[in-house]
C-alpha cells in the first residue's frame, strides 16, 4: 500500500477546487476547541501537503486566527458555501487539508489524535 496518494476535492457549491498529494501516515484527527468551534463537531480530521504539493483553483476566504500561543493561522473556506478548505501558516507552506470535502476522505483514516485533552468525554 503507498503511503502518497493524491487527492482532490471541490467545496458544496463547486466554486474550488483542489488536488495535493498527502501521505496518508499524516493524517490527523484534531481534537483542539478551535477545531470543535470552526467545524461545529467534536473534532476535524486533516490531511497534510507542502505547498509544492498542494494546487487551488478559485479564491477561498481567509480568517486569521490567533492561537493561545500566539501563533497566526490561516482558516480557509468558500465564501458561499461555507465549506471548510484548510488551515495554513502564514506563509503558506504546510497546509492543513481538511478531509471531509475530499474525494478520497474514505481512504484518509486518522492515525493521530492530536489535543486530546479537549476531547469529549464521550470518544
Amino acid at each position: 500500500m503507498l503511503d502518497e496518494i493524491d487527492v482532490t476535492g471541490i467545496c458544496h457549491c463547486g466554486k474550488i477546487k483542489i488536488t495535493a498529494k498527502v501521505k496518508k501516515s499524516e493524517t490527523r484527527a484534531c481534537h483542539c476547541t478551535d477545531c470543535q468551534k470552526f467545524s461545529g463537531a467534536p473534532f476535524r480530521a486533516i490531511a497534510v501537503a507542502p505547498r509544492g504539493k498542494f494546487s487551488i483553483q478559485g479564491t477561498p476566504k481567509e480568517y486569521i486566527k490567533i492561537g493561545d500561543s500566539g501563533n497566526k493561522r490561516i482558516q480557509a473556506f468558500c465564501s458561499d458555501c461555507g465549506t471548510q478548505l484548510f488551515a495554513t501558516n502564514m506563509e503558506k507552506t504546510l497546509f492543513n487539508i481538511r478531509t471531509g470535502f475530499l474525494d478520497q476522505k474514505n481512504d484518509l483514516k486518522p492515525n493521530q489524535h492530536v489535543f486530546t485533552t479537549s476531547s469529549m468525554t464521550w470518544i
